[in-house]
């Protein structure tokens, strides 16, 4: 008996050493391990939680970018645990370096700008292997397909790669397609509401287009985003072409703060076009938190969320 365990035990060990050397994609350029990272910095709080689903906090020696935008919940800090923060936002150069970090996950304006100070390129001198967020990939190459679940499917499947994490990263994908499966029989042949996502902006909103996570997450709730024609992941539109697309349904960013999503709703209802829309006058809306909107496990319940609000009767 003994024995048996120690060959399976064994058998476990050289199973996980060989999988290396691991190569993934990273926006277009091939990144290879030769063994999986042991400190880890991630940033932002959606691709914490996707490593955190991993079961990754062993080998994280550090988060940025977490506190100086959100309002934590209990979840995120049980799971965060003793992990330090390293910069509230965007972290330096200084900040990362000096947790001798042998691997980041961040994704551009997610942590990095181009040409800015913390990019792929000026942290490979330090030894620091960057694997940027698929979803922000677009700033750099515009030649890119539109948003779907891939988006985060491709993540979570790369990074269970890159530490060794194979079978829990498909595992992960498995169960969250099941889930999405349910939802779309739930939702059924109703797929062509159509929906406004509104993050911020008074003088021009803020909003989601074609690359944005959120287009997808719209439309495997039975939506369609009304602004999936911008070429651009986030960014401004006019409340002209908005009021235009009549929009039937609204997703209002929670940040969270004093008002919340509150205060978003008030000024459609006071906009002299938007209050004249479906969804505005009706009061169709869902509001989401900016972990449920942006690449991250929690994209799951966002389109439960999005699916009951939109279609009430079939949950």
């Amino acid at each position: 008996m003994k024995k048996s365990l120690l060959t399976l035990a064994f058998s476990v060990l050289s199973a996980s050493a060989f999988a290396f050397p691991v190569t993934v994609d990273s926006c277009g350029t091939p990144l290879t391990f030769e063994a999986a990272p042991k400190r880890a910095v991630i940033q932002d709080i959606n691709m914490s939680e996707m490593a955190f689903a991993l079961g990754l906090q062993p080998s994280i020696v550090g988060v940025t970018g977490i506190t100086g935008w959100y309002k934590l919940d209990d979840a995120f800090k049980k799971q965060q645990g003793t992990i330090p923060e390293l910069a509230p936002k965007y972290p330096t150069i200084e900040n990362l370096v000096a947790a001798s970090p042998d691997f980041f996950f961040a994704g551009w304006y997610y942590g990095m700008k181009p040409g800015g100070e913390v990019t792929p390129d000026t942290l490979k001198p330090f030894g620091i292997k960057t694997l940027v967020l698929t979803e922000s990939c677009v700033h750099l190459d515009k030649n890119r397909p539109a948003a779907s679940m891939d988006l985060l499917y491709g993540d979570v499947i790369k990074l269970g790669k890159i530490f060794g994490k194979d079978a829990e990263a498909e595992k992960l994908v498995s169960d969250w397609k099941a889930q999405l499966a349910d939802i779309k029989k739930r939702v059924g042949s109703k797929v062509d509401t159509r929906v406004f996502l509104y993050d911020s902006g008074e003088d021009k909103p803020f909003t989601a287009g074609k690359f944005a996570m959120p287009t997808a997450l719209i439309s495997e709730a039975g939506g369609t985003n009304i602004m999936a024609d911008m070429e651009t992941s986030w960014g401004t539109t006019s409340w002209e072409t908005v009021a235009a697309r009549n929009p039937q349904f609204l997703v209002l960013l929670d940040y969270q703060d004093d008002a919340g999503y509150q205060k978003l709703l008030n000024f459609l209802k006071s906009h002299p076009a938007m209050k004249e829309t479906d969804a505005v006058k009706n009061e169709r809306f869902v509001a989401l938190r900016y972990a449920e909107i942006t690449p991250g496990p929690a994209n799951i319940e966002a389109i439960a969320k999005i699916a009951r609000a939109m279609h009430p009767e079939g949950f």
